[in-house]
């Protein structure tokens, strides 16, 4: 069966090498902590984990702008949180071939894995088309042409990039904790003492409005 899907493959920079310095155990810890945050973001915006594939993970879904936001979120999460690695990845969208009902078979899946292996640490890579879908926290910065394995053409591609925080007027979305400049808000909500939230997605207003009803 043919369908419409965006992939995104993400992984840590330089995990074997880690793990070649600092031990197995440590290494776990790494990973469980990247596990970890890649299962809370895309069980929130709606993205399903397609397969683990050792440092890394393949995502999937039947839309462009969840998996941009979770590539992103994740990406933050990783990269300024405790995790010694940085986050590198590579987002794609085409029509591809569905087998088995979890299987899929594509030039838009492979392109999205050579984007990710083309990719530096701290660097999410995607094709020019997916930048009319990003939020208006993220930013599009083109880059060269690169040539990839199995692709006869030099590939057009953008770098994904959170917007800087650092500068006055942003907001926190109290979901997912991200940190965003005041003009790219997605979603507001009242809260219980008047006061407006902000959020970066609309699931993130959903899962706040969700917590709100259960009184947390």
């Amino acid at each position: 069966m043919r369908v419409r899907r965006t992939f995104a493959f993400i992984d840590l920079g330089g995990f074997t090498q880690y793990t070649e310095v600092h031990g197995d155990q440590e290494a776990v810890w790494v990973l469980g902590l990247f596990r970890w945050h890649v299962r809370e973001v895309t069980t929130r915006r709606s993205v399903r984990v397609a397969k683990w594939l050792g440092d890394g993970a393949m995502l999937v879904s039947v839309e462009e702008r969840p998996v941009i936001e979770a590539v992103i979120e994740i990406e933050q999460r990783v990269d300024d949180g405790e995790s010694p690695l940085l986050l590198r990845g590579g987002i794609s969208s085409g029509e591809v071939i569905l087998m088995e009902g979890d299987d899929y078979i594509g030039s838009a899946v492979n392109l999205a894995a050579r984007l990710s292996q083309e990719a530096q640490p701290h660097e999410i890579l995607s094709t020019p088309e997916l930048a009319a879908f990003v939020p208006p926290w993220v930013d599009v910065e083109p880059m060269e042409p690169v040539e990839l394995h199995g692709f006869l053409d030099p590939v057009k591609v953008v770098n994904l990039t959170a917007r800087d925080h650092t500068k006055p007027e942003t907001v926190f979305d109290p979901v997912c904790g991200m940190e965003i400049p005041l003009d790219a808000v997605v979603a507001t909500r009242v809260g219980a003492d008047g006061e407006k939230v902000s959020f970066c997605a609309q699931s993130c207003a959903e899962t706040w409005e969700e917590s709100q009803s259960r009184g947390e």
